[in-house]
C-alpha cells in the first residue's frame, strides 16, 4: 500500500494565552497543499515493524519518527501485522508544513481502513492529537479553522482555488519549542474567523503570523525572504505555522527562477485548488 501525504500553511496564526499545561492556545486556518511525501507499507509476515527512509535527511532514531510511534499506538488499540514501512521525505522538517504530523495521521488512517480495525473517526483523533497538535487536521483534510492548541478544528467554507502558491523554505529549519519562547500571547480585538472568510482585501492589517516578529529578529533571513516575495506584487505573503517557510499567494502565476532566492532553498509552487 502507497499513500501520499500532502503538507499544509497557516494562514494568520495568533497566539492567545499560555496555558497552565505549558501548551499556546492558537488561532489560525490549516489550508492543505499538494507538496507530498510518500510512504509506502506491506505486511511482513511476522511481528515486527521495520523502518527505513530516503529522500531528505530524518536525523532521529526511526523509533522516534511519528510514523512509527503512530504504528505503536494503534498496536496498543488493535491487532495489527508486522509491518516493513518506507518513507520518502520531501516535505522539510522545521518548515512550519506540517510534514511530520501528516505522514503519522494518514499513515493511522491508512491501516484503519486497510485492515478494517472500525475505529471511529473521533477515535482517531484522539490518537492523533498526542502524536502532534496539527496531526488531527490532516485525517480529514479540507480547510479548517484551528483552535485550543491547533486541535479543535472546525471544517471551513474558504478556498483558494485558482490562486498559485509559491513558497520557499530556506537552507535551515525552526525548532517549535524554540518559536514559542519568544511570543508573548495577547487576545485580538477582532473576529479572526470573520476577517479571514471576509476575503483576501481585508487580510493586510489583520491576519498575520505572531511568530514572525520574534523569528525575524533571530534568522534574519527569514525577513529579507519576506521582502522579496513582497516585491514580486503578491496578493498575500507570511511565514507558515512556526516557520521557516514563507509562502505568497498570487492570481497570476509568478516568474521567478531558483537562483533569486538563498542558495540552497527548497521550493514550491502550484496552482490551488
Amino acid at each position: 500500500m502507497v499513500i501520499f501525504p500532502n503538507a499544509k500553511i497557516n494562514i494568520g496564526l495568533n497566539i492567545l494565552r499560555k496555558r497552565e499545561d505549558g501548551y499556546h492556545e492558537i488561532e489560525t486556518l490549516f489550508y492543505p497543499i499538494g507538496w507530498k511525501d510518500a510512504l509506502e507499507y506491506v505486511v511482513n509476515g511476522g511481528n515486527a515493524f521495520r523502518f527505513e527512509s530516503s529522500g531528505l535527511q530524518l536525523a532521529i532514531d526511526p523509533e522516534q519518527n511519528m510514523v512509527a510511534k503512530a504504528y505503536r499506538m494503534l498496536q496498543v488499540e488493535c491487532k495489527v501485522p508486522g509491518l516493513d514501512v518506507h518513507l520518502h521525505k520531501a516535505i522539510p522538517s522545521g518548515a512550519g508544513l506540517g510534514g511530520g504530523s501528516s505522514d503519522a495521521a494518514f499513515f493511522l488512517k491508512s491501516l484503519n481502513e486497510h485492515f478494517e480495525l472500525g475505529l471511529a473517526m473521533e477515535k482517531l483523533k484522539s490518537m492523533a492529537v498526542v502524536l502532534g497538535a496539527d496531526c488531527p487536521f490532516f485525517l480529514e483534510n479540507i480547510p479548517a479553522l484551528a483552535t485550543g492548541i491547533g486541535d479543535q478544528l472546525t471544517p471551513a467554507k474558504f478556498s483558494l482555488r485558482g490562486y498559485f502558491l509559491l513558497l520557499v523554505k530556506p537552507p535551515f529549519g525552526v525548532d517549535t519549542k524554540l518559536a514559542y519562547a519568544g511570543v508573548t500571547p495577547k487576545i485580538y480585538p477582532f473576529d479572526f474567523e470573520e476577517i479571514l472568510l471576509g476575503g483576501m482585501s481585508g487580510w493586510e492589517e489583520t491576519i498575520k503570523n505572531d511568530f514572525e516578529p520574534t523569528l525575524f529578529a533571530k534568522f534574519p533571513e527569514l525577513a529579507v525572504l519576506k521582502e522579496q516575495l513582497n516585491s514580486m506584487n503578491p496578493d498575500y505573503v507570511s511565514m507558515s505555522g512556526s516557520g521557516s517557510s514563507v509562502y505568497a499567494l498570487f492570481e497570476q502565476e509568478p516568474q521567478f527562477q531558483s537562483k533569486d532566492f538563498p542558495p540552497g532553498s527548497q521550493i514550491w509552487m502550484e496552482e490551488l485548488n
